[in-house]
Formats: structure tokens, C-alpha cells, sequence
């Protein structure tokens, strides 16, 4: 009773100082910052965050926390319009909206789609805010009962959602599952520091691939490369279809979906680590466990959109709860959120909790109000974004290869991610085209790190207490809520065992020969092989057993698979081949030739740097490509690159050097 007489006054405190006209104003100017920096693919939240944050020292609290609350509840909206409009994911959050969203921008629906989504988040956000306001009274003893073995059985359960989401061939995206665990162990160990599948001769691999290279590489450029083969705008009817009242009854239809999902993002968001990379899968794998029709799922199924939309955003408020209550940032942006806190003269934690509750409070109303304002604006500008599905699509096709690049680059500041990005979007590519599970790829690669740093810490833990006792050492593996995680994880896998082959595979997939689709599997098999013999020879057993057992039991998939494709005969559906279907291999362009007009863009920047690279790959794309006149290709180039120099000049972002900038010194941008 004391908590509540407590809270009460200062939710009215905190209500009264946000709705004062000064804090409104930096409320929605940081919505407004957070739309726009989230409908740029590979941002997000952590760019947006450290743009404003130089702005911040010096601000009324108030003011300050708004305009930073307001950027971060608005960018899991925004970075919707790319999912759904491209087909690229718009940031980690939105990976799994990509799967239904853009099929449905395809069937001409774009605007439905959005809506749905748009609604869905502002839901979502909502909850989060309402169930923050309440958690941060009795979090405490939640968040602590969390440990090590449960953060291992939430991601396990993360894991298991591969099962649903593997498609037709389902140990094809155990396969899937497992080379994205691998890839994700590449660079040096968290534990010990060993070396795997990298060396001090290649410093990039070091610290392994970036998710926002691995994402864009797996779906925007496959999916770009193959829309750019088709000389035809994204959507075939080259209309908006249903507009956003019809998205809006989608989701009044299914409230009660978008309810629990929202639930999963609140939950997931309050364990720090996991957040916006997971949950959304866990929300899209619920979505499509709980639906009876699962055939339409992966072809433009709207509650494929409204379950993972609804978790996304609530997601925020959850991961709110452990940095407001612990200080603890439960993602990277929530690390950046921190440190405005910070600057503003507050220390984040129990101290802010008890001290000056009514600051806490008034990051609650910025959340919920900043849900409602960037939802409305997104929902009112949906008709007009959307209708960038009627562009003929090789004159949008440049800019997002520019968008790409530039966004990868922001990963580490290296030639080394401009390589990468080209080197994971060719593996994204045969993905594609042979029918292995993207998701299921990207599932391992997201949750690879924390996988192995969770079994590493607990394995460690769990030796010493059965060291000591037998039943000490039950007591720490199988917790009440480690068993409730386990239980749900057996029936996510036996669901998704038995209907996961309806999900995400044609109905019809055209078959090729028993070559190709052979010759990949081979790659795969020996890329496990050797990066497997790789961490046999780690000394550290920390070290290796991770990708020791995750490898053996990949490649034991493997030669079952390729045992299978032997014993099968020519036209079974373990030979799909999209390249002998109507759709790819009636396309007007070529696979390789499309692809090289990217690699051409980078190929250049290496040698002349990003916008000399550009000018040249834009003149002659449009000119040569596209087939413009030169009034028009000198014009829409001189857009693009104008665009990008005051996108790096107002986030203050390098661009990619090349071979030419370490002779001449050149002033900026050709820098």
C-alpha cells in the first residue's frame, strides 16, 4: 500500500511535466528524428540515439528524456515501411515482419500491411508502457529470478523456432540453423579468447560479422537482386490495394493475438541480452503455432504482421525495466539511453527508482504518448510511402544499393564490411534459390553468441554445485521456470514438426537437376567440415565445445541430407531450384549480371572511395540500366548523392575510403 501511495502522486507529477508545451514539442521532435532515421535499413535505434545525444548535455530533464524516449519508442514503427515496401529488414526488430510483410506489398496490399502493422506497434507499445508503470514496482524480484540457466532456456526456445520456420524440407533448416550458429562463432572467443575460423592477418574477422551485415545480406540484397531482374515495379498490380481501415479491422480481428504477442515482447524485453533480435521470432513462431490455416504463412498472411509488430515495440518497455530499475541496458540502445541518462544528472538504478520516481514516471507518459504520435503519423503517411511499390523498380534499385552499402560501412568503419555484406548476400542468394530456411539461418547467427556465453557460464556453475551436491545441482538446472521454458520448447518443436512443412515453401516448387542443389550442399558440407577441424584444434575446452557439438551435429544433418539427395530421384522436392521456375529463370536479367552491378559499386569504392564510387556507379546504372537520358540521369544522381552527404553530415558518419585516399588527401566527402 505504502508503493501505491507512493506511485500514484508521482505518475500525476510526471503527467503534469511531460504535458507541458516545451516537453510536447522535444516529445515529438524526437519522433519525428526516430522516423526518420528508422526507415533507413541497418540504423536504428543506437544511431538515432548517438546523433542526439552530443544535444543533450545541458537539457532540462525533462525535455531530455523525451526527446531521447521519443526517438527510441518510434524506430521499432518506422523501420516497418522498409520490411514491408523492400523486403529489407529496417533493423533487427523487424526481421521477421520481412517474411509476410513484403509479399503482401507484392500482391498490392502495401498500405494494409503497413496499417496492420502501424496499429499492432502502437498497441504493443502501449501495453509495454502500462506494464512498465507497474513492473517498476515489482520487477525486482522477477528480473532476479532470472539466471543463468533460464537466459540459456529462453534462447533455446528461441532455437526451437526454427522447427516452424523451416520449410518444406525441415532438416534443411536444422542445416540453416546450425551453419548460422557456426557463422556466428567466427572471431575470438568470449570465454578464453581463442581464435576461430579467423586470424591476426585478417583483423576484421576478429570480432566476427556484424548482425546488421549478416541481416541485409541474407534479405535485402537477394531480394533486391531478384525484384532488379524484373524490369517492373514491387507491386504487380502497381496499385495500393486495401488501405489502412482495412489494416486497422485486421487487427481488431485478432486482438487477442495481438494481446499475447504483445505479452512475449514485454517479457523477452525485461530479460537484459536477449531483446529486439529474438522476439520477434519467438512472436512469429507463436503467431503461426497458434493459427489452424498455417498454409498462406510466408506468402502474405497478415497475422505473420501483426504478431511480430505487436512484440517489437512492446519489447521497449520491457527493456526499460532493467535499465531504469538495475541499470542494466538490455540492449545496445538501451547502453546509449544510459549514458543520456547520465548526462542529464541521474543515476539509473534503485537510487533513481526511489529518489526521483517521478522522473521514472516521465519516461512511462514519453513512451506512451511517443507510441501514439509516431503510429498516427505513420498510419496518416502510409497511403503516400506506400505508393513507392509503383515505381518501376531498377530506378529505386541504385539508391537502395547506396542505402546498403552505407548502412553496412557504419558497422565497423571498414573496407572489411563492404566484403562481408558482398560475401553473405551471395550465401543469401543460393538460400533462396535452393529453398534452405533464411530464417532459420539468421535464428542461429542472432542467438550464437549468447547461446554459448549462457551454456559456457551455467556448465560452469552447474559442475560446481553438483560438485557439492547432487541435489544442490538439481536445484540450480531445474528451476520451476526452467522446466516451464523446457516444456514450452518441446511443444514449440513437436508443433513445428508437424506443421512447420505447410510454412514458408511453395506450394508447387520447381525442380532442377540433382547438380546444383548438390554442389551447395557440398559448399555447406565443407565450409562445417573445416570450420569444424578448426576448433578441434583449440586448446581452451571452453572454447571449443560450443562449436565442437553444434558442428558435429550439423554435419551429421548434412549426410543425412546428402544420403537423401543420392537416394532421391530427379524432380523430388530436396532439388528445388528456383532458377528453373517461371518467376527466376524467366527473368529478363541474369542472376550474376544483376548481382554485379553491386559488386561493381564496391569494387569501386575500394579503389576511389564511396562517393566517387557512387557518382560513377549512378551515371552509369541510370544511364546504361535503367535507360534514361541523360537530363534525368544526371539529375536523379546528383539527388542520390546529395541525399547521402547530408545523411552521413547530420548523423556524422564517415564513408567507405578507397585505394585513392591514402595518396591524395581529398576534403569531405570524397574523404
Amino acid at each position: 500500500m505504502d508503493l501505491i501511495a507512493t506511485a500514484l502522486p508521482a505518475l500525476g507529477d510526471a503527467l503534469s511535466l511531460i504535458l507541458q508545451p516545451e516537453q510536447l514539442a522535444y516529445l515529438f521532435l524526437g519522433v519525428l528524428l526516430g522516423l526518420s532515421v528508422g526507415v533507413f535499413p541497418g540504423l536504428g535505434g543506437i544511431a538515432g540515439l548517438s546523433l542526439v545525444l552530443p544535444f543533450i548535455f545541458g537539457m532540462d530533464p525533462v525535455s531530455g528524456l523525451a526527446l531521447m524516449v521519443g526517438l527510441i519508442a518510434v524506430v521499432p514503427t518506422s523501420d516497418t515501411f522498409a520490411s514491408v515496401l523492400l523486403g529489407i529488414p529496417g533493423s533487427t526488430a523487424s526481421q521477421a515482419t520481412v517474411l509476410d510483410g513484403f509479399p503482401l506489398s507484392k500482391k498490392g496490399e502495401a498500405a494494409r500491411a503497413l496499417s496492420a502493422a502501424f496499429v499492432s506497434s502502437l498497441f504493443g507499445g502501449l501495453l509495454g508502457a502500462c506494464v512498465l508503470t507497474f513492473f517498476i514496482l515489482i520487477a525486482r524480484p522477477l528480473i532476479l529470478a532470472f539466471g543463468l540457466p533460464e537466459m540459456l532456456m529462453i534462447t533455446i526456445l528461441g532455437l526451437s523456432m526454427v522447427a516452424i520456420l523451416a520449410g518444406r524440407i525441415p532438416l534443411k533448416g536444422v542445416v540453416a540453423a546450425g551453419l548460422g550458429l557456426m557463422v556466428g562463432t567466427i572471431g575470438e572467443a568470449a570465454a578464453g579468447g581463442s581464435l576461430r575460423m579467423a586470424t591476426y592477418d585478417i583483423p576484421y574477422l576478429i570480432d566476427g560479422l556484424s548482425l546488421v551485415i549478416v541481416g541485409l545480406g541474407i534479405f535485402a540484397i537477394p531480394e533486391i537482386v531478384t525484384l532488379l531482374r524484373h524490369d517492373r515495379s514491387i507491386s504487380k498490380s502497381g496499385g495500393l490495394g486495401k488501405g489502412w481501415m482495412h489494416g486497422l479491422r485486421d487487427w481488431w480481428q485478432n486482438l487477442w493475438l495481438s494481446i499475447r504477442c504483445s505479452a512475449i515482447g514485454v517479457l523477452v524485453g525485461v530479460i537484459p541480452g536477449l531483446g529486439g533480435s529474438v522476439v520477434d521470432w519467438i512472436a512469429y513462431g507463436f503467431t503461426v503455432q497458434s493459427t489452424k490455416n498455417k498454409s498462406n504463412f510466408g506468402k502474405g498472411e497478415i497475422r505473420g504482421v501483426i504478431g511480430p509488430e505487436s512484440s517489437n515495440n512492446a519489447k521497449e518497455g520491457g527493456g526499460l525495466v532493467p535499465t531504469l530499475i538495475f541499470g542494466i541496458p538490455g540492449s545496445g540502445s538501451m547502453a546509449v539511453f544510459l549514458g543520456g541518462i547520465a548526462l542529464l544528472g541521474y543515476d539509473p538504478g534503485p537510487h533513481m527508482v526511489r529518489h526521483n520516481l517521478d522522473i521514472t514516471y516521465t519516461i512511462v507518459w514519453s513512451l506512451a504518448f511517443a507510441n501514439v504520435m509516431g503510429a498516427g503519423l505513420c498510419i496518416l503517411l502510409s497511403g503516400q510511402i506506400a505508393k513507392l511499390t509503383t515505381i518501376r523498380f531498377t530506378l529505386v534499385a541504385p539508391f537502395l544499393f547506396m542505402v546498403i552499402a552505407f548502412a553496412a560501412f557504419q558497422s565497423r568503419q571498414s573496407l572489411g564490411d563492404l566484403i562481408a555484406l558482398m560475401a553473405v548476400g551471395v550465401l543469401g542468394i543460393f538460400l533462396r534459390r535452393f529453398e534452405w530456411s533464411r530464417p532459420a539461418f539468421l535464428i542461429g547467427f542472432v542467438l550464437s553468441h549468447q547461446a554459448e556465453a549462457f551454456s559456457n557460464m551455467a556448465n560452469q556453475i552447474a559442475v560446481s554445485r553438483f560438485q557439492r551436491s547432487l541435489e544442490s545441482g538439481f536445484e540450480y538446472i531445474a528451476s520451476p521456470i526452467v522446466l516451464i521454458i523446457l516444456a514450452l520448447t518441446v511443444v514449440s518443436i513437436i508443433i513445428g514438426i508437424r506443421q512447420g512443412k505447410q510454412i514458408l515453401g511453395s506450394d508447387n516448387p520447381p525442380v532442377g537437376k540433382k547438380r546444383a542443389p548438390l554442389i551447395f550442399l557440398l559448399c555447406i558440407t565443407g565450409y562445417l567440415l573445416v570450420s569444424w577441424v578448426d576448433a578441434l584444434t583449440i586448446s581452451r575446452m571452453g572454447d571449443k565445445i560450443f562449436p565442437v557439438t553444434v558442428g558435429a551435429v550439423t554435419l551429421a544433418g548434412c549426410l543425412v541430407l546428402l544420403i537423401r539427395m543420392m537416394l532421391a530421384r530427379e524432380g523430388d522436392a530436396l532439388f528445388a531450384d528456383l532458377e528453373q521456375g517461371q518467376e527466376d529463370g524467366g527473368a529478363e536479367h541474369g542472376l550474376w549480371r544483376t548481382l554485379a552491378w553491386f559488386a561493381f559499386l564496391l569494387i569501386l569504392s575500394g579503389l576511389f572511395g564511396f562517393i566517387i564510387a557512387l557518382t560513377i556507379f549512378l551515371l552509369t546504372f541510370l544511364r546504361i540500366r535503367a535507360g534514361l537520358s541523360w537530363a534525368r540521369t544526371f539529375l536523379l544522381s546528383s539527388i542520390g548523392i546529395g541525399f547521402i552527404c547530408f545523411l552521413a553530415g547530420t548523423l556524422n558518419r564517415d564513408f567507405p575510403p578507397g585505394l585513392l585516399q591514402e595518396f591524395v588527401k581529398l576534403p569531405w566527402p570524397f574523404t
